[in-house]
């Protein structure tokens, strides 16, 4: 079996050419080709990301170049935050998502911002691909009692990697790093052989 195609999707605020973004692309190499690109908002130096429509056909066009590009992996979807739901709404499409066989997420936004934090669980319900959340501790998107309480509605396999201390970009505090005696990349690292464990198990 080829390695995966691992089609990589920023969050709202950061595109591919951040530094997160590189640096997790960098860790991500070491399990399968990844494929990072820029939703039009991010490409056109805008702040406000695009309406749903625009990002999901982006994402759509994105994964069938990719796929075109590299022909006979298979296919994961690993998306940060905006990215990761953009995935799993890019997954259900019929046709669209049909080449996706499983979907990563890191610091999937459950709930939003402002006053009315609606859960936004509809999309998950109605997945069928394993998927693996990364999820922070400290994350106020994904408060974790919600997510396990999503998760137990939800048909698709899916599993929970929580990173100790860490914040909806999988960051850890110094105070933290030095009470548990580790560093922000060992904790990756963590997350790394977490996805690479999942991708082993589900993508064959």
């Amino acid at each position: 079996m080829s390695r995966p195609l691992l089609l990589m999707a920023h969050g709202a605020g950061l595109g591919s050419a951040s530094a997160w973004m590189t640096r997790w692309a960098g860790y991500l190499a070491q399990l399968g080709v990844v494929v990072p690109f820029d939703y039009p908002y991010m490409r056109s130096g805008k702040k406000r990301p695009d309406r749903h429509p625009v990002l999901l056909q982006a994402h759509a066009e994105a994964l069938a170049h990719a796929v075109e590009t590299h022909r006979d992996h298979p296919v994961v979807l690993i998306g940060k935050s905006m990215g990761s739901r953009i995935g799993c709404h890019l997954t259900n499409e019929p046709g669209l998502g049909d080449p996706v066989r499983a979907v990563v997420c890191l610091g999937y936004p459950l709930v939003g911002f402002g006053k009315v934090r609606r859960v936004r669980d509809e999309v998950l319900l109605a997945l069928r691909q394993p998927i693996l959340f990364v999820q922070g501790t400290r994350d106020r998107l994904c408060p974790l009692d919600l997510l396990e309480e999503v998760r137990s509605r939800m048909t698709a396999t899916n599993e929970l990697f929580m990173v100790e201390g860490g914040d909806h970009s999988l960051q850890l505090r110094v105070k933290d790093r030095k009470a548990r005696g580790i560093t922000q990349e060992e904790a990756d690292r963590a997350v790394v052989s977490a996805i690479g464990r999942f991708l082993a198990h589900h993508v064959r």
